[in-house]
Order: C-alpha cells, then structure tokens, then sequence
C-alpha cells in the first residue's frame, strides 16, 4: 500500500505546483499586456460565464449520496465547518486589524476573504487517505463545506468587509444568486448529465481549471489597469507571506487539539485536521471575481495564491508523518 501513497502523494506535489506556475504567468500576462477597453469589457462577459459554468459543474457533479452517507457523523462536521467558518474568519478577521506595518492595508481585505472560503474537496480526501484517515467523513465534511460556502461565504465576505466598503452589502443577495442558480441547475440535471461528466472528468477537470486562469487575468488585468503595482511592494508580499505561514501554523495546530479535546479517535482527527485547514482556489478565485470590482478582484485573490500553495506543502508534509504511524494506532482509535 506504500507504493500507491508514495505515488499519489507525488502528484499531489507535482501538480498543484506547475498549476501554480501557470497561475502565476496569468498575473504576470495580466501584468506586461492587461487586457483593457472594450477588449475587458468583452472578457468581462466571458468571464461571467465561465464562473457559472464552474458553479454549474460543481452542482451537477457533486455526490448528493457522499455527503449523506457522512452525515451521521455530524460532530465531526460541526467542528469542520466550526473551523471554516469561524475560526478563520476570525483569525483573518484579526489579522486585518493589525498595524499597517504588519498587515498591508491594501490586503487586508484578501485576508478576510481568504478566511471566509469553503474547504477543498479533492486534496482534502487524498491527503486524508493518504494519512489513513476517515475518507467517508473528509469526503463528507469537504463536500458540505463547499456547499454551504456558496450561500455562506459571500455573505460572511459582505458582513465582514461593510465596514470596509470591501463589497457593496445590497449586491450580496444578487452574487448568491450568481453563484446558486447554476450550482442548483447543476445539481437538478445531475440525474441526467452525472455520469457523463463522470466519464468525463478529466475534461471538466480542464474546464474548471482553465476557467480559474482566465479569472486570474481578468482581476489582475483590472487590478494592473488601476495601478496595483504602484500600491504593493516586495515586501508587502513578503508579509502576507509570514501572515499566510502563521495563519496556517495556528489552524492546523487548533484543529488538531481540538479533535484531541473532544475525544475524537486518529482517523478522524486526521479528517478534521484536513479538511478544516484548507480554502479552496477552486471556489476562491470565482467568487473573488463576482464578489469585487475587477480592479479589487486581483487584489483579493493574492492571500488566497499564496496560502493555497502554502497548504498543499505543509499538508503533503503532514500526511506523510500519519501515514507512517504504527497500524495498531488507527485500528485502536
């Protein structure tokens, strides 16, 4: 069985990383020729629909039968969603609050949005399978994270940030309803079109991606427009990238007692240690799209590119230290 792990764990490094690579290409694309005019106006439109699109395929392949077969374990998800929606935020939420000369204030309002994301659902399991963890449950409290986060986390973002002006609190309802109507489309044809896509899934895996990195010029392309490289400096990444570190630190530390606290057994305590800690790219970059204007977008999604890569690392990392504890220990859990 280690052979198997050993190879999944390295795609799960490999991929991810050159996903980045070309995350990161998109924004210095956006960054040498950003898209502007008519010409943004245009991929605006195209934009749009391609986060309904994504929203559409996240609704019609998203296992309605996986979430309930997990649901019995609710203490469990409680404290995964506990942890999403809560204990980041307000992590974040005080990480925003902190001085300008530890927090930039031009992200701080990416830090906040960072902690309001949904879970991930696909490194979320593989780590969790990989650790010999409780699959069933990640496979459930990720699910349900990422479904909940559509309603939740634009409305955590809006009462969040009002404050702020980070997002116009009157176009919350209408953004939930950007990003649900194609979800529930989804979902409703899923009887349909689920094994198609089943079949398929390599394609929409493409789909999804490919849709993430035209989000990713498009917000850096407004964020170029509006002169964002003349309001960050080197070393205010390199702070988001100590807050990011720390950010992380604490909630797998947290997570990890907490399942301990609680009188959870190893495999759940790895499920929960997973699939509390993470945000998801894959939702975030949609969402920033919908939620701010396009020359914020950019902006806002820069914690989340950082902390998102930061994760995979430290997670792969992680599932190998479960992994290799004694067998004896995950069956006397």
């Amino acid at each position: 069985m280690s052979a198997p792990r050993a190879g999944l764990l390295s795609r799960i490094k490999i991929k991810p990383d050159w996903y980045l690579i070309l995350i990161v290409l998109m924004g210095a694309a956006a960054t040498i020729a950003p898209a502007q005019g008519q010409a943004a106006l245009s991929l605006d439109w195209v934009t749009r629909a391609a986060i309904a699109l994504v929203f559409f395929l996240h609704g019609a392949r998203l296992s309605r039968e996986a979430v309930i077969r997990g649901l019995t374990h609710w203490r469990l998800h409680l404290v995964v969603l506990a942890s999403t929606f809560a204990l980041f935020p307000l992590l974040t939420l005080g990480l925003a609050a902190l001085p300008a000369w530890i927090t930039p204030p031009e992200l701080a309002a990416g830090l906040v949005f960072l902690g309001c994301l949904p879970s991930t659902i696909q490194s979320s399991i593989a780590f969790t399978a990989i650790a010999r963890g409780n699959v069933a449950a990640a496979v459930a409290a990720a699910s349900a994270s990422n479904l909940l986060g559509i309603a939740v986390t634009p409305l955590l973002v809006g009462l969040l940030l009002q404050a702020q002006g980070g997002v116009d609190a009157r176009s919350v309802q209408a953004i939930v309803l950007q990003l649900l109507v194609p979800f529930v489309a989804g979902q409703a044809l899923r009887g349909w079109i689920g094994e198609r896509i089943s079949r398929n899934a390599r394609v929409v895996g493409l789909i999804d991606r490919g849709a993430i990195l035209l989000v990713v010029y498009t917000a850096f392309s407004g964020a170029v427009v509006e002169g964002v490289w003349d309001v960050l400096s080197g070393l205010d990444l390199a702070r988001v990238f100590a807050l990011c570190a720390a950010l992380l630190g604490a909630v797998l530390a947290l997570t990890a007692v907490a399942a301990r606290v609680l009188g959870f057994d190893k495999p759940d305590e790895i499920a929960i240690v997973f699939c509390g800690s993470k945000k998801s790219l894959a939702s975030g970059a949609p969402m920033a799209a919908a939620l701010f204007p396009a020359a914020a977008a950019g902006v806002a999604m820069i914690p989340l590119l950082i902390f998102h890569q930061m994760q995979l690392m430290a997670c792969a990392a992680m599932a190998q230290r479960y992994a290799r504890r004694p067998d004896i220990e995950a069956v006397s859990g």
